[in-house]
């Protein structure tokens, strides 16, 4: 009975809002270095970015959205979420920290799991010159494993691949398939941009695994920063 409350909707909202107040509260209380300033600072106007990361801090990247979105408030970010319970959890958690969602898949080149839908809402928000956020080792993993979705996304709307990453001082580490990290309050954080990574129209299955390599190397960076 008890698994079948906390799976229930009310139960999800709730869940929801306490994780969306808790993020927002820790994130603004962090003092944040940004490595790669200059990577990120012209999608600060122009937007029409890619920004990609391991599914494992995704609970941390909002702070380099909200920082970019701050620069300039007329520009948008939207995260691609799956439509399993996960996803629509995620979704009404990036609700909270105002950030908007694109439901669906990219892992199999548009097939099934709402790929089409997706893969066109995508390069919608991407046309009109806003940032798409994409984990590509998400929903299910393995972890650090990209699927080629986020490469097909770059080579069919022109948009560059901003490979990013996060890491806090002071956490905790969700036991699930990724390890996600959870921060602590009144920390210091370091967040990592690299240079982005342009994808021609017939380039995508060969840039797949320079993304991959350019987020391990984002994510590595991060790491040793913070230490």
């Amino acid at each position: 009975m008890l698994n079948r409350v906390l799976k229930s909707q009310a139960a999800q909202r709730a869940g929801a809002v306490a994780v969306g107040a808790y993020l927002r509260f820790t994130l603004r209380t962090t003092r944040w270095v940004l490595d790669g300033a200059e990577h990120l600072a012209p999608f600060g106007a122009q937007g029409g970015v890619i920004g990609a990361f391991w599914h494992e801090c995704l609970p941390l990247m909002p702070a380099l959205w909200m920082r970019l979105l701050e620069a300039n408030p007329a520009r948008q970010a939207k995260v691609l979420v799956s439509q399993h319970r996960d996803g629509l959890f995620i979704a009404a958690v990036m609700h909270r920290l105002e950030i908007g969602t694109v439901h669906g898949s990219t892992a199999r080149a548009g097939r099934g799991k709402g790929g089409v839908g997706a893969m066109r809402s995508l390069l919608a928000v991407l046309e009109e010159g806003d940032a798409v956020v994409i984990t590509p080792d998400g929903p299910r993993g393995p972890p650090r494993q990209a699927a080629g979705g986020v490469a097909q996304l770059a080579a069919l709307s022109g948009a560059p691949v901003l490979p990013c990453a996060a890491r806090v001082r002071h956490h905790l580490r969700i036991g699930s398939w990724d390890r996600m990290i959870v921060p602590l309050p009144f920390g210091r954080g370091v967040l990592v941009c690299l240079p982005s990574i342009a994808v021609p129209r017939d380039g995508a299955p060969d840039a797949t695994d320079r993304i991959a390599a350019a987020m391990t190397q984002a994510a590595d960076r991060a790491e040793a920063l913070c230490r």
